[in-house]
């Protein structure tokens, strides 16, 4: 964790660093790690509701094969990020596949149940 923290949020570290007897808990006042954070679960929550349409019209198999495939790719961009900004981009897309996958779950439940 320490690496990842030096590399993509070195204001964060290094005030981990300095502030040992604090806990960590609520401590850190760092927009960019707000947004790496948030990222994900505001991507999902969008896309759900787009990702609900395309289903309807396409069906379930498709829908969960592009958010497997965009779940990939921002696990592929992830791995590789160089920056916090393609960080957090794969954050954006690992959100949109689980807003793809899982409206696709919330759909087949509701389908089973009638």
């Amino acid at each position: 964790m320490e690496p990842f923290l030096e590399k993509f949020f070195p204001k964060v570290y290094t005030k981990m660093k300095e502030d040992t007897k604090i806990s960590n808990y609520c401590k850190f006042n760092n927009q960019l790690l707000t947004t790496f954070t948030s990222s994900l679960y505001i991507a999902g929550l969008v896309t759900s509701f787009f990702a609900s349409s395309i289903t309807k019209a396409f069906g379930r198999k498709p829908s969960i094969l592009v958010g497997g495939a965009v779940y990939l790719v921002g696990a592929a961009l992830g791995g590789t990020a160089l920056n916090l900004y393609m960080l957090i981009l794969s954050r954006v897309l690992l959100g949109v596949g689980i807003g793809f996958t899982n409206q696709v779950l919330v759909f087949s439940l509701v389908y089973l149940k009638s």
